[in-house]
């Protein structure tokens, strides 16, 4: 699978998790926050997560770019790899930060906040990943 593959299919879940959760969104909204529990899936939950995966596909995309720069793996530079990392990563932190933002409690309250530090942090990994990886594919170039 390519990057160009994997990165859409993250997309893909990312959108469609928003489908998904806006019916799940009304249902909760109609509750007090004492009633959510450690096992709901609320909607900043769903984002959080979300964009958690999106950073660790960035991730693993920016290893392996990272690899094919140093010329591990594969022939090629790994220049297209990590720019997706970089992308990824990239947006893995902005959701990541706005859930954060947009959290009025702590962890357990289902805001997200959890998913969205994880985000920052995972992102963050991406993001420096695909910097080097792109880095390294300039330099052999």
């Amino acid at each position: 699978m390519s990057a160009r593959h994997l990165f859409t299919a993250a997309a893909a879940a990312l959108l469609g998790g928003f489908g998904l959760a806006t019916p799940a969104a009304a249902h909760v909204s109609t509750r007090s926050a004492a009633t959510v529990d450690a096992y709901t899936l609320t909607t900043g939950r769903l984002v959080g997560t979300a964009a958690a995966l999106v950073a660790l596909a960035g991730v693993v995309i920016g290893a392996l770019a990272l690899a094919r720069s140093a010329g591990r793996v594969g022939n090629g530079s790994g220049r297209r790899g990590a720019l997706v990392a970089l992308a990824a990563g990239l947006t893995g932190m902005v959701i990541g930060g706005l859930v954060v933002a947009a959290a009025e409690g702590g962890p357990g309250t289902g805001y997200g906040i959890v998913g969205g530090f994880a985000a920052l942090a995972i992102g963050l990994i991406a993001a420096g990943l695909g910097w080097l990886a792109l880095a390294r594919s300039r330099r052999t170039v």
